[in-house]
């Protein structure tokens, strides 16, 4: 980073501090903040974007290996927590010349104006401050799904991203699909509307299930690897003894790292129809089946009810949430055959779909009824007769002009408009995160949508910010 970059991280901490210790939050004004705020830069049509990477293995290393391959992207710097563990070593292999760092502090300080954009594939509980950080100094983001474990982490991501002009992408990748332009095209033509009820589902086996639901702690700790930063692995959460079912996949199981299914899988599923329903953010979500339920993982099973209100004159709308590998919701007459699409990636722990109904959504409207499956899968109209009668009123569907990926290097240089930015993808991720506190709570949950509250439950109210940062990392929050 450049000395006037450096300079400014450290004013900005020099602000906060003189802030809390006289008790002026009033010192941070916007002209204040506007002189330390760095412009994004929008990287030349002729140029490739300079890309840092966070997060190198699973399913981080997926998502470099899919920016790079776009051929807009220049793989400029590598970061993450463990460089030393068997899945970042492909993609050290593959890009053996770039620096490396294992601290995205570190890589920020000394490459910061080396870098135009942020790709960050890690945990969802530690998407927050590397976002945050990336924003605050001008750097366009990539950031998979869910956006923030909290719904907090989430609104303050979108007021960032706002504040600082930055180009931001959500990670749902099938939204650049042709689902996405499907449902629009429909929408705009008046094939979907009056919507009155969605069903979702996703009920293919997760990593927690079978796990003891009697269990009374945390497990116990364990010998930290010797190539692991455990600290920078917490990052702003709480403290917890390093233990192998936390991490590499296993963050997803516990509600103190992860989104549970909702969180992996809501973004693939009911994206479209949250975007182009104008759904918002529910009034009510109420816990209809909850087996397995504990204070510390993911319920072996979960039906949730999302009741979203009236909106733009389209009518109230119940959306219901099935997982769990016994939970499959009841399908209507002449929903056929359940067919895996094959653009659908396995579950992150490579386990194959269960036959009877593979992950996707039934959409009820006040004339017809629609089936579809995950990420960019296109919808069909059931039944098939239905289907065939109205084949000649469907509108043409046009074809999409680039993936996600190659999508957000675009925006990045101005050519496209980045189509899961944090404005779309925020109040998205805002519902999963009210659904699973209602899942660790086995409550129903009355949501103030203006005021942003949770009315009816203190305990849960106070758990959409969560506890606070641990030491050391307070700064994230105040960015």
């Amino acid at each position: 980073m450049t000395n006037k970059e450096c300079s400014r991280r450290e004013f900005l901490k020099q602000v906060f501090a003189l802030s809390a210790a006289a008790a002026l939050p009033t010192i941070l004004t916007e002209n204040t903040l506007q002189a330390a705020r760095p412009k994004p830069r929008i990287v030349p049509a002729t140029e490739r974007v300079n890309l840092a990477c966070c997060g190198i293995g699973n399913r981080g290393g997926e998502i470099i290996r899919e920016l790079y391959k776009t051929g807009e992207a220049n793989i400029v710097a590598l970061c993450d927590v463990d460089m030393g563990a068997p899945h970042t070593q492909a993609i050290l292999k593959q890009f053996p010349k770039v620096p490396r760092f294992q601290d995205f502090r570190e890589m920020f300080d000394k490459m910061g104006n080396q870098i135009d954009a942020v790709s960050v594939g890690v945990p969802d509980f530690s998407h927050f401050p590397i976002t945050m950080l990336a924003m605050s100094l001008g750097k366009h983001v990539y950031v998979e799904k869910p956006m923030g474990r909290t719904f907090n982490e989430v609104e303050l991501m979108m007021r960032a991203a706002k504040r600082y002009k930055v180009v931001t992408q959500m990670g749902n990748q099938g939204h650049s699909e042709g689902n996405y332009f499907q449902f629009k095209a429909w929408v705009d033509a008046g094939i979907i509307k009056d919507v009155t009820a969605i069903t979702a589902h996703m009920n293919s086996p997760r990593r927690w299930h079978g796990w003891n639901t009697g269990i009374t702690h945390f497990p116990a700790g364990e010998a930290i690897p010797q190539t692991l930063d455990w600290n920078g692995w917490l990052t702003t959460a709480r403290f917890h003894e390093y233990n192998k079912d936390y991490v590499n996949g296993q963050w997803r199981c516990w509600y103190d790292f992860g989104m549970g299914a909702l969180g992996d899988w809501g973004a693939h599923i009911l994206d479209t129809a949250h975007q182009f329903l104008k759904l918002g953010l529910p009034y009510e979500i109420d816990p209809v089946r909850i087996d397995g339920h504990n204070d510390f993982f993911f319920p072996q099973a979960s039906t949730l009810k999302f009741r979203f209100a009236e909106r733009e004159h389209m009518p109230a709308v119940d959306v219901t949430w099935y997982e769990g590998q016994k939970n499959l919701p009841p399908v209507p007459a002449g929903y056929g055959v359940s067919e895996l699409d094959p653009n659908i990636p396995a579950p992150s722990n490579g386990q194959i779909y269960p036959a009877q109904l593979n992950p996707g959504k039934i959409i009820y409207s006040k004339e017809l009824t629609f089936k579809g499956g995950s990420h960019g899968s296109l919808l069909s109209i059931i039944p098939e007769e239905k289907a065939k009668e109205m084949a000649s009123q469907l509108p043409e569907v046009p074809a999409s002009s680039s993936n996600h990926y190659k999508n957000f290097l675009l925006a990045c240089k101005g050519q496209e408009e980045s189509r899961s930015p944090f404005a779309v993808a925020g109040p998205l991720c805002q519902v999963f995160n009210l659904g699973v506190l209602t899942q660790r709570f086995n409550a129903k949950l009355l949501f103030d949508a203006k005021k942003k509250e949770i009315t009816n439950h203190p305990q849960a109210n106070k758990l959409l910010k969560d506890m606070p940062p641990r030491e050391g990392w307070e700064e994230y929050y105040k960015l």
